[in-house]
């Protein structure tokens, strides 16, 4: 479970950028892990380790029915040899949206849970009762969050760290996991900015500090989370990010997620025009894959967009 290839980064062209002085560069960690990208494969790497460590032979998570997460942790089973059980968040369609399409035609099991006894995933007795009816099984928190995805996380600063010099690091925030897996891992002198992809999403910097907290990192580098380029909210469609998507694969010649990604690059660009980052440093924002939901995304909303990208 290596992925020993360098990162790849690319230089960002951009006017504001060039206006204020500084290197802007996209970290390609979309194309890290072909079936596995970004952080889902960071998270998953020493979870995966620690389920074969302690027996297990299957893996149970949770998500809502266009998850990456979901679709990640199928597709992590059919390569490491897991079987894969999804407990999907609301009630069950027919016929399945493409992401979870994908998810069967990896192996993973899907089970439903209404929209209010979901919130109780956590729960202990809730689990237990779960695992009772499942059988054993190695759990994973929705999002693939926990200290074990921070250690994975904090792998890429380190590889970053060892190819170039940089003074911030960009990423896009669903559960803060990433952006905490990185901040035991960035120097003194090198800050972190977060920028989050769901409405009312003040709650990330308290569960970063939690999450840090519990896994025992000290924090050294300064950081934030912004939380002013939500669109709307998680998955809502907005004409204006779809127009900056398709400006950016003209730009760039990358495709960005309309999730995570595509919020994270309009919020640095926004901020460089704002002065943000100081003039002269090397800014690097993180491409942290997520393209399967464009298949979801358009299910959903192509009725309502004159554009939608080639996706390969």
């Amino acid at each position: 479970m290596t992925t020993a290839d360098p990162i790849i980064l690319q230089e960002l062209d951009e006017p504001t950028a060039r206006h204020h002085g500084i290197r802007l560069i996209l970290l390609r960690d979309d194309l890290k892990h072909p079936e596995l990208p970004g952080n889902k494969w960071r998270k998953l790497k020493y979870n995966l380790l620690e389920a074969r460590a302690q027996g297990h032979d299957t893996l149970l998570t949770f998500g809502g029915a266009f998850s990456n997460h979901l679709a990640a942790v199928a597709a992590a089973g059919r390569l490491y040899g897991f079987r894969t059980i999804g407990v999907v968040r609301g009630e069950s369609t027919s016929p399945l949206n493409p992401t979870l399409v994908q998810a069967v035609a990896d192996g993973m099991t899907l089970r439903y849970l209404d929209r209010d006894t979901y919130h109780y995933k956590q729960e202990p007795s809730f689990q237990a009762d779960l695992l009772h009816q499942t059988g054993p099984a190695y759990i994973l928190p929705e999002g693939g969050t926990n200290e074990l995805a921070l250690r994975g996380c904090a792998e890429l600063v380190t590889e970053l760290n060892a190819q170039t010099s940089f003074d911030t690091l960009c990423v896009a925030c669903g559960t803060g996991g990433t952006l905490g897996g990185f901040l035991a891992a960035l120097k003194p002198q090198q800050q972190a900015v977060g920028v989050a992809a769901l409405k009312n999403g003040g709650f990330l910097q308290d569960d970063i500090n939690v999450l840090t907290t519990a896994a025992g990192q000290t924090i050294a580098a300064q950081w934030s989370v912004q939380t002013q380029y939500h669109f709307g909210g998680y998955a809502k469609f907005s004409p204006d990010l779809m127009t900056f998507i398709r400006q950016f694969q003209q730009r760039h010649g990358v495709l960005l997620d309309p999730l995570y990604t595509s919020k994270l690059l309009y919020g640095v660009l926004d901020l460089l025009n704002q002065d943000y980052f100081t003039a002269g440093s090397a800014v690097v924002a993180v491409h942290t894959g997520g393209l399967q939901a464009w298949a979801g995304f358009r299910a959903r909303f192509e009725k309502r967009s004159s554009w939608w990208p080639e996706v390969a």
